[in-house]
């Protein structure tokens, strides 16, 4: 278990975290629908995750699901590394009605993000431009490689919930164990 806090002028965060847990959740955000896709990340990735967080949405919400991506990133940084006996590399493409989208990624340790997710609007208040700025600040901060594409779909609702699964089952398969695997790298370190 993995425990994070951040406390700024915009936000304060309490986040734990348990990668070896078996997907239950309890997320208080104050931003609805985020709060729901924070759910399905930790019930596809099969962690155990809670996060507490006031933010000054009476601002918007861009801070709150901004931070809590930097928290949570944090977070898997902490419970990942050393990276060892895992197979390292992950990818899925989640399906929802109309909709696919893939990711891949691979725990490096070298933080990239590819999101290639062209979407404008909003879903009930949630401004979907957040989902890229929640995917990059968990990426930058947890030092994963990550590449999204949205292979379809009309949707908002089906395409960022789609988005938010396949990054969860890329990494939970990225995180499988391979006890032959040792340090899953030529170098001998990530």
């Amino acid at each position: 278990m993995v425990e994070k806090r951040r406390e700024t002028k915009e936000t304060k965060i309490i986040l734990r975290l348990d990668i070896e847990g078996s997907g239950e959740s309890k997320i208080s955000t104050g931003v609805g629908f985020f709060d729901h896709m924070l759910e399905s990340f930790s019930k596809h990735a099969l962690f155990d995750l809670e996060v507490e967080c006031e933010g000054d949405t009476h601002v918007d919400d861009h801070h709150t699901v901004e931070d809590v991506g930097i928290v949570l990133g944090q977070a898997l940084n902490e419970a990942v590394y050393p990276l060892q006996r895992v197979e390292r590399f992950g990818d899925a493409v989640v399906v929802m009605d109309e909709t696919a989208v893939a990711c891949a990624m691979d725990l490096s340790n070298r933080p990239f993000l590819v999101y290639e997710i062209d979407i404008e609007g909003k879903v009930g208040r949630f401004d979907v431009e957040l989902a890229e700025e929640f995917f990059r600040a968990l990426t930058f901060n947890a030092s994963f490689t990550v590449h999204m594409e949205a292979l379809r779909g009309k949707n908002r609702h089906h395409i960022v919930e789609a988005a938010f699964k396949s990054y969860a089952v890329a990494l939970r398969r990225a995180l499988a164990p391979n006890p032959k695997a040792g340090v899953p790298s030529t170098k001998g370190v990530l």
